[in-house]
């Protein structure tokens, strides 16, 4: 079967050729018509000029941009695969990422350039890493081709690079189905799009915000991308009168400031259509004074990067009616998608029943790179084992009641202790370290360290270890020095027991 996700621009392209496609704040960037060609004479850049080959990887390593819009969809044109990574990550993280996705280009942005360059140095197989904004850009922007690149809905399209038990990334290979699957998911359960109205990129254009680039542009709606490139909330409500029919996709903390902003400055909601929430927990009493402050704007999206934004959803009709148990949910499974709820033996629960969410559907992902052993246990069966624990009510309805994997989420972003708990380790005072995540007020969650030490070792020698190794919003923000870690009979350590200390 011949589609791809290229045909979603060429399609608005010859519809709306004159719609705005990118915007960066209140300024339109490109029309529709513009962004085909750009994407058609950038496909043409990266195979001509870089001489990158079919299902080669491109990682982009920027700040939200214009530009991140237009390689995206230069690469399906190209038979590329897209690597989106999060800008903030260590150089040394970087570098496996460039490693095991055997990336051959990466783009970044004047901002992170120098961590790109730093992680080329260890990642021989990366041959180019060029700025948005340099002439190397512009040249392939310059290139002429009427080759024709033919694409599959199995070609990969995306590798999504999270984290797992084991501390190592890995990167989720999604298809070009899945993430035409995700659109259309987008279409049934989520919200109605229309031609002209627009999408604010406030969150990062790595995860979910870009991922909704998709359902967006196949109706030929507006990619905004702020000035500031993040987020900001009076940045965003000034945006607001500019662009009609607003979408923006944020994380609950996110979503918390937009609130108290819009209670303290009450803006112009009039052009802001919907808000789609997502990437942690919303508790019941925020969401309430969300809608009381912002109106019935709200929508709710769970999914993983195994499955893009779309296991189950709440509509912002759903979110109007709903009591007490829907607010406190992650909403109904989307259409054409199955959940269900299984033991430690993969056998199905009654309604009510607390075990492993497990997950089928034409989003979930082909695996994962590199990695068959994780696939074969993520994918047992033929169903997607989300290592989230939950429980559906007789309606439908799933309500999440724990993390399996100790996914730690702050600020909508994932941190995996074993990551953090791994660097605390080289240090040659620490004996042992474990990691919790503890209730937060303004982030959901923030990482707390417990550490065993072997000799004289301070919170400030950790925090700078940290820096050196991860990310700044994976370090943690509290060190708290014990004697011993609780452990259980088979010698794992009881993170309850810690979080029951803190």
């Amino acid at each position: 079967m011949s589609a791809n996700l290229l045909n979603l621009l060429e399609r608005a392209a010859r519809a709306y050729p004159r719609q705005p496609a990118v915007a960066v704040g209140a300024q339109v960037w490109c029309d529709y018509a513009t962004l085909a060609e750009r994407v058609t004479r950038l496909s043409a850049g990266l195979r001509e000029r870089l001489g990158l080959q079919a299902q080669d990887r491109v990682a982009l390593v920027m700040r939200n941009c214009p530009q991140y819009v237009e390689l995206l969809f230069a690469c399906w044109h190209a038979g590329l695969t897209a690597v989106p990574i999060n800008a903030t990550l260590h150089p040394k993280e970087l570098a496996f990422i460039f490693q095991d996705s055997c990336a051959a280009a990466c783009f970044v942005t004047a901002d992170h350039a120098g961590d790109a360059a730093q992680a080329q140095q260890s990642s021989p197989l990366l041959r180019h890493v060029i700025d948005v904004a340099s002439g190397d850009y512009a040249k392939l922007l310059a290139t002429a081709s009427d080759t024709f690149i033919e694409r599959e809905t199995t070609n990969l399209a995306w590798f999504f690079y999270t984290s797992g038990t084991t501390g190592k990334p890995k990167g989720v290979m999604l298809t070009q189905r899945n993430l035409l699957a995700m659109t259309h998911n987008y279409f049934s359960d989520v919200d109605c799009i229309a031609s002209g109205e627009s999408i604010l990129h406030a969150a990062p254009m790595s995860h979910g915000s870009g991922i909704y680039i998709l359902p967006h542009v196949a109706q030929a709606a507006c990619n905004v991308i702020p000035e500031s490139g993040g987020f900001d909330p009076a940045e965003i409500f000034d945006l607001l009168p500019a662009h009609r029919g607003v979408t923006l996709f944020a994380a609950p903390t996110m979503v918390k400031r937009l609130v108290d902003r819009a209670e303290s400055a009450s803006p112009d909601l009039s052009h802001l259509k919907t808000i789609v929430y997502g990437g942690g927990p919303m508790y019941v009493a925020d969401i309430r004074r969300a809608m009381a402050v912002m109106g019935p704007r709200f929508a709710q999206i769970y999914g993983q990067g195994e499955s893009p934004m779309t296991i189950t959803a709440m509509s912002k009709a759903l979110h109007a009616d709903a009591d007490e148990g829907m607010l406190a949910s992650v909403g109904l499974p989307f259409t054409g998608i199955e959940v269900r709820i299984a033991d430690h033996e993969d056998r199905s629960l009654p309604s009510g029943e607390v075990g492993e969410v497990l997950v089928r559907g034409d989003t979930v992902m082909a695996g994962y790179l590199n990695n068959p052993d994780a696939s074969a246990r993520t994918l047992a069966h033929g169903w997607l084992h989300t290592g989230d624990i939950g429980c559906l009510d007789e309606r439908g309805f799933l309500t999440l009641k724990d993390r399996s994997k100790d996914v730690i989420i702050s600020g909508g972003s994932n941190i995996y202790p074993r990551e953090v708990e791994e660097v605390l380790l080289t240090h040659p005072a620490v004996a042992e370290a474990s990691v919790v995540g503890v209730a937060d007020a303004e982030w959901g969650e923030q990482v707390v360290a417990f550490v065993v030490g072997r000799g004289a070792v301070g919170a400030q020698e950790l925090e700078r270890l940290c820096l050196d190794n991860i990310a700044r919003f994976k370090r943690p923000k509290r060190y708290v020095f014990v004697a011993a870690l609780p452990k259980n009979a088979a010698g794992k350590v009881l993170k309850t027991a810690l979080r029951e200390l803190l």
